[in-house]
């Protein structure tokens, strides 16, 4: 399995996780062990986002099985054979909102592959095509991209160090998309599917956008390329048409340029900022709503645990005097709870409101045939039935 991978990635794996060891050991000697104390708290941090990302991915995408999109599963595991996986992932199909990617993650040492919607739809016309990506993040997985990467995290910054090492993973990982693949033709067209869209790729001619390859050579083409975390697509399906493909050499002055210009991910430099600052976007749309929800839900569960006295005495005062009590005062309750929360009593109907930071939760009585007091819980208005407690949605 060796030609999976690109000649020069083992070579800058041991590079940047050597000169990354290095960097941290010589970051905890000269900070006294504070350094640590950073390591530790990036991997909380690491640890709420990524947590995020799993949550979003196996809440709202689908799972490839035998039963669901056998399709994509058979493909799935024909790619796992072929590159002799023993250990499945899981791999599921999420919504892509109109991008064409996949990617794959792992988390606490469960490994995913994930396929946005909008790159198996773009592939339905393609035998195989869906294969090449999932060999792509298969690659990824396999060869243990997403391992090391703390440990390498301080030296990956430096100009062209970082850049030329993920570009020789994405070619490595072509190189497990192509093995997947039924030809190198059909590997080829489904990478020319991020250049012309869902539709256009059936149009392209593969070997005039092979040929694009040799257009590369410019400065500022080649500078592009230098500073950036991926190579150029017609690079890509060059090569994965011929592995050996004799690529044009880069503009040498491009390189002076370059060595000014830290990596800034995978992004590169250029408009790779604002692409980063679109990238940093999404992933926040995704995980500030999730904290949100999560921060709001602890909030009303909570209010609903810490009101069930003053429910509790509400209905002791009615089963015992036949009539709604006036005030909360009646009954002993304070309006404000020792967290904050405030309660308010509605005597009409006997309706208990408990407010806090987030919204409010409405308790309504009602008479069981036993003759005791049985609460309906309902969110107050503009809470997400979402953030509620289980008891509070409706319908339940």
């Amino acid at each position: 399995m060796n030609e999976l991978v690109y000649p020069h990635e083992r070579t800058l794996g041991a590079v940047t996780l050597v000169l990354g060891v290095l960097v941290w050991l010589a970051l905890i000697a000269g900070t006294f062990g504070a350094a640590l104390i950073a390591l530790a708290a990036g991997f909380i941090v690491y640890l709420f986002i990524q947590s995020t990302l799993i949550a979003h991915i196996k809440g709202n995408g689908v799972e490839l099985t035998e039963k669901q999109f056998p399709d994509l599963h058979a493909q799935f595991v024909a790619c796992c054979e072929r590159l002799q996986i023993q250990k499945r992932p899981q791999a599921f199909v999420l919504n892509g909102n109109g991008g064409l990617n996949a990617f794959a993650t792992k988390f606490l040492g469960k490994q995913y592959v994930v396929l946005f919607s909008d790159i198996v739809d773009a592939m339905s016309k393609h035998a195989d095509g869906v294969r090449f990506y999932l060999g792509h993040e298969l690659g990824h997985l396999r060869m243990k991209h997403l391992s090391g990467h703390l440990l390498r995290w301080p030296i990956l910054w430096l100009p062209l160090l970082g850049a030329a090492y993920s570009r020789a993973r994405e070619s490595t990982c072509d190189r497990h998309g192509l093995a997947c693949s039924s030809s190198p033709e059909k590997a080829a067209q489904a990478l020319a599917a991020l250049s012309a869209g869902a539709q256009r790729w059936q149009d392209i001619d593969m070997a005039a956008y092979r040929q694009q390859a040799h257009h590369s050579s410019g400065f500022w083409m080649s500078f592009h390329e230098l500073t950036a975390g991926y190579p150029w697509l017609t690079k890509r399906a060059a090569r994965v048409m011929a592995t050996d493909e004799n690529m044009p050499g880069r503009n040498p002055f491009a390189y002076l340029l370059a060595a000014l210009i830290p990596y800034a991910g995978r992004l590169g430099g250029g408009f790779g900022f604002l692409i980063l600052v679109y990238i940093v976007g999404v992933l926040a749309a995704i995980a500030i709503p999730a904290y949100q929800d999560y921060v709001a839900k602890a909030k009303f569960v909570d209010a609903m645990g810490s009101s069930q006295p003053a429910r509790d005495a509400l209905a002791g005062f009615y089963i015992n005097n036949h009539q709604v009590p006036e005030s909360l005062a009646a009954v002993g309750m304070p309006s404000q709870l020792q967290n904050g929360h405030q309660l308010a009593l509605n005597p009409r109907g006997m309706v208990l409101t408990v407010t806090t930071s987030q919204g409010a939760l409405v308790f309504t009585p009602r008479e069981s045939p036993e003759g005791g007091i049985t609460w309906n819980c309902t969110g107050g208005e503009g809470v997400k039935a979402s953030r509620l407690p289980p008891a509070c949605r409706p319908g339940q």
